[in-house]
């Protein structure tokens, strides 16, 4: 949070990281020279994706397409057909014989007898 408090009230998330920065800049940077603070930029790098998760949402980005595409490539010889599934006994059944109770709140219809 902004504020540098969690949302319990204690220290945010990412406070520690912070306090790595502030200690990386106290230590390597003084009031003449700056050239220090590229000492700081690994630290600087941690605490920003602690607050962004932008590497963290790169690496799942990059499972879940890899993920996709190796499913993709496997084929399925085992796919049921529509015969198949139909041949459950789920759809045809009525909804007294699949055990299902009409919603109390929502609309439905009735079955129509025919």
């Amino acid at each position: 949070m902004a504020s540098g408090y969690g949302l319990n009230g204690g220290p945010s998330r990412c406070f520690p990281f912070w306090q790595e920065v502030l200690a990386c800049y106290v230590v390597n940077t003084n009031s003449e020279d700056e050239c220090g603070k590229k000492k700081c930029v690994p630290v600087l790098e941690d605490y920003y994706e602690c607050l962004h998760h932008k590497k963290e949402a790169a690496r799942v980005r990059a499972l879940q397409a890899a993920y996709r595409k190796a499913e993709a490539k496997q084929s399925r010889d085992d796919v049921p057909s529509a015969t198949q599934i139909r041949s459950l006994g789920l759809l045809e059944e009525s909804p007294e014989d699949k055990n299902l109770k009409p919603a109390k709140y929502l609309p439905h219809m009735k079955p129509t007898v025919t």
